[in-house]
């Protein structure tokens, strides 16, 4: 006989091990509790499963939905809301003073918008994301963000490299600067941050506020504008430049012509466009640009100016009167015998510089000699230091420069290990390599003949850089290596949207947020799929309308229930609550179409509207409206409710009133031609309404007299009918644009612009008229020309005029010709005494030969003309 198993803790499951039957299948079997409280204990255990089912399935709905839901869009747009406030808050006093004017603010916006989004700012020293709890200091100049740390190692580095190579005697008496990594802006030893304070530095070790820019203290920045101007920024706490200064002044313009008005501080000069008016440096004229800032420039007119030595005249800027021409001066000096070798100077010439006492070469002898004689040589030795700096020149005293040192000396190398005997003038260089490490403290100098002072190492360091892609290119040196100036660029899913970052920092940065449009292909039977942006990971769940075609034909309008989540439910049954599900509560599906619900067009009863029922119920009925059918009289309709109307045989027309609808019994309301004013006189009726014969009251076209025309007449007659009818038939009074009254009879509209009346018009030499209608000449259709007698006279004046002209050339042509021959007379090197006066026969022109025969004609024409 098999033993019982051990009781199970709360009639727990217990599987018996055996080696043969059902004991080695692992059954399982429930022992039974003792009788007394074990229903109490029953249902206290099946509460507790319940509980703690519900909770693991409301765990793993919201894992699934969590999982499909683009929850990490909204924390994303919470953080940008956020954000948004804490810049207005940051912005609000500053913008108070600008009416709201943001638009001087986006360098500021962009590095506090840096400073919020997650490894924005890296330290270019370690390659490292600044953190919003780590210690950090900003350079003045570039306002680049370090970490604290990596600045006071990175100060402490530079001014050791700095100082050296100098001795003991020199370190300490000069306060070496230290660059910024960035911008190399330089600071002084003293000015090596040892604490971190904020931003506007007032608060050390500010305290980290979600609700502020990180590392600031939340206090107005009061910093000084740069340019300096005596305001102070009004900016919370802030990184990166203060904006320009929003405080308005009272100023006038760059001329101080124009009143002051107010404007803002940062752009408080202005000009007024007038002209200038101040006196140039020349002395003569005015400025004439603008109002401008600073000095005016130089006078741009030209005028005549004489050089300094007075001989030459030439037209120069006004701005630099001031000019030597190129001629020598020439000026014999006191002593007579030579002159001023100067070229174009004022003042004097001088003494000569030949006069007075003047030594020999040498300069040991000095002799008084008339400027006339050259000095001569002493017969001493010369004795002048020669250009090895040791030796003196043998020679006698000699003119021009002494010769190389030629003397044999034992001379000592660069480096001082080695000598040798040699002329003076050569150099010795051994060729021994120098051994001495340079101030790379890596290598070694290998210079020949080196004095000890080795040049910097030119070597290219080569070391691996902080960001382990690349290495430093600089030339070897000690200490650390500057950061990689490289950059790498971080891309979106789709590659379209691009962001630089410091290289390094590429396997840390969160990519950008693209604009672009997912392309990625649909997961269901669309085509195409809803318009997303580019994204990480899978596409959200489509939203589109299904569209497949049902059984009734119609589509189905619902959205996608191709990726539909779906619960199970009853397929596993848990064992206990410890026991994890093996499957998801959720599953993505594909549900069918539910049933179609596609309305259905039907007609009421009185065929006055379709509205749309479902397929099962598309049954007439009526729509509570006006039955509006025509009724007998053609004008009104039945105002019945809806209700059925019966066709009569041979009615076609489903607009027309049958034996149901109601009788017309109103007066007749239908419009009257146009133009009468009066009502019908029958009751509602069909067709056309009898001929009104009243008479109308009506003024002309004129409005000069009172017409009545009979009412029919006047609607039936056509525009030209009416123009007719209305006319008082008397003249237009009115007048034409040229002067002259309408010749019209009375009409509508503007008068016509063809006027008949006769003008008179005249040629361009005023001699012959002409009458002509008004309207051609309005035109421009009719000119009036000059007829051949005209041309005549024309013609014979302008001969008249090149006559005279022609004698005039000939007359200057004699007496140039005259002019020339007593010149050549006088070149013949006649004697002055005997010199007579040469008679020049000047023939008379044809002018002067026929000038009456052709005027006394011309005067006989004018008289007779006139």
């Amino acid at each position: 006989a098999r033993p019982p198993a051990p009781r199970a803790r709360g009639g727990a499951c217990v599987a018996a091990a055996g080696t043969s039957g059902e004991g080695a299948s692992g059954e399982c079997r429930v022992l039974p509790l003792p009788r007394s409280g074990q229903g109490l204990r029953e249902l206290s255990s099946q509460k507790k499963f319940d509980e703690i089912k519900k909770a693991n399935q409301a765990a793993a709905k919201k894992l699934v939905e969590d999982q499909f839901s683009s929850s990490s869009e909204d924390d994303e747009e919470d953080a940008e809301v956020k954000q948004g406030k804490i810049l207005a808050k940051t912005f609000t006093i500053y913008t108070s003073q600008t009416d709201g004017d943001a638009s001087e603010l986006e360098r500021t916006r962009q590095y506090m918008n840096e400073a919020f989004q997650s490894g924005a700012m890296t330290c270019l020293i370690c390659i490292a994301s600044v953190k919003r709890n780590q210690a950090v200091w900003s350079c003045c100049g570039c306002f680049c963000i370090f970490h604290l740390v990596c600045i006071q190692k990175w100060a402490k580095d530079s001014l050791f490299l700095v100082s050296s190579p100098l001795t003991d005697d020199d370190f300490g008496k000069k306060d070496y600067p230290w660059p910024c990594p960035k911008c190399r802006f330089e600071y002084k030893r003293s000015e090596t941050p040892s604490r971190y304070y904020c931003y506007c530095g007032k608060v050390e070790n500010p305290t980290l506020d979600p609700w502020l820019v990180p590392h600031s203290c939340g206090q107005i920045c009061e910093r000084e504008f740069k340019p300096s101007c005596g305001h102070k920024c009004l900016l919370l706490c802030h990184p990166g430049p203060c904006p320009p200064c929003p405080k308005m002044v009272t100023t006038t313009c760059h001329c101080k012509k124009a009143k002051p008005v107010p404007r803002r501080c940062s752009a408080k000069e202005w000009s007024c466009r007038l002209p200038c008016g101040r006196t140039l440096p020349c002395g003569q004229h005015a400025c004439e640009n603008s109002c401008h800032a600073g000095d005016c420039q130089p006078c741009p007119r030209v005028s005549k100016q004489r050089c300094i030595c007075g001989r030459q005249t030439a037209e120069r800027l006004c701005a630099s009167p001031q000019w030597q021409c190129d001629q020598v001066c020439g000026k014999p000096l006191p002593c007579g015998n030579h002159t001023c070798e100067q070229v174009c100077h004022a003042g004097p010439c001088g003494d000569c510089p030949r006069s007075g006492k003047r030594s020999c070469p040498c300069e040991k002898s000095k002799f008084t000699l008339p400027c006339t004689e050259d000095v001569p040589t002493c017969g001493d030795s010369c004795d002048k230091v020669l250009e090895c700096g040791i030796h003196k020149c043998s020679q006698r005293c000699h003119r021009g420069p002494c010769e190389i040192c030629r003397q044999e000396v034992e001379k000592q190398c660069r480096c001082g290990k080695h000598t040798k005997r040699m002329p003076c003038h050569k150099p010795y260089l051994c060729e021994t390599k120098c051994t001495k490490i340079r101030d790379c403290q890596k290598h070694q100098c290998r210079r020949k003949c080196c004095s000890g002072n080795c040049p910097p190492c030119d070597q290219v360091c080569g070391r691996t850089l902080g960001c382990r892609n690349h290495k430093c290119p600089s030339g070897c040196h000690r200490g650390s290596c500057n950061p990689c100036p490289e950059t790498v660029d971080v891309k979106c899913n789709c590659g379209k949207t691009v962001i630089k970052v410091p290289c390094g920092r590429e396997r840390t940065i969160k990519p950008p947020k693209c604009k672009q449009l997912c392309s990625r292909p649909p997961t269901c039977h669309h085509s195409t799929q809803e318009k997303h942006y580019c994204h990480f990971g899978r596409c959200p769940p489509c939203r589109q309308s299904c569209q497949k075609t049902l059984t009734c034909g119609h589509l189905c309008p619902v959205s996608c229930h191709d990726e539909a989540l779906v619960k199970q439910t009853g397929l596993h049954q848990s064992a206990g609550p410890w026991e994890q599900p093996s499957e998801p509560a959720f599953i993505q599906t594909a549900l069918p179409c539910p049933p179609c619900e596609v309305p259905i067009p039907v007609e009421c009863l009185g065929q006055h509207e379709v509205s749309p029922l479902p397929c099962h119920s598309a049954n007439p009925y009526s729509c509570k409206r006006l039955c509006g059918r025509l009724l007998d009289c053609q004008n009104h309709t039945c105002m019945k409710e809806c209700h059925l109307v019966t066709k009569l045989n041979g009615s076609a027309d489903g607009k027309k009133a049958g034996p149901e609808c109601s009788q017309c019994e109103e007066e007749c309301t239908k419009s009257r031609p146009s133009g009468c004013p009066h009502r019908c006189v029958l009751p509602c009726h069909p067709g056309d309404c009898p001929s009104c014969l009243q008479m109308l009251k009506i003024k002309c076209h004129c409005k000069l007299s009172v017409l009545y025309i009979e009412c029919l007449k006047l609607t039936c007659a056509d525009l030209k009918e009416k123009e007719l009818l209305i006319s008082c038939k008397n003249q237009c009074p009115k007048e034409l644009p040229c002067g002259h009254r309408c010749k019209e009879i009375c009409h509508s509209g503007s008068c016509p612009l063809n006027c008949s009346q006769k003008v008179k018009l005249r040629c361009l030499c005023k001699r012959l008229k002409k009458e002509i209608q008004c309207s051609k000449i309005q035109e421009g259709q009719v000119s009036l020309e000059c007829d051949a007698l005209c041309k005549e006279m024309k013609r014979k004046a302008s001969e008249i005029k090149e006559a005279e002209a022609k004698a005039a050339i000939e007359e200057e042509k004699r007496r140039q010709q005259a002019e020339l021959e007593a010149f050549e007379n006088r070149l013949k090197g006649r004697r002055k005494n005997k010199r007579r006066k040469d008679e020049v026969e000047v023939e008379q022109s044809s002018w002067q030969k026929y000038k009456n025969l052709i005027m006394l004609p011309m005067f006989g024409v004018a008289i007779v003309m006139v």
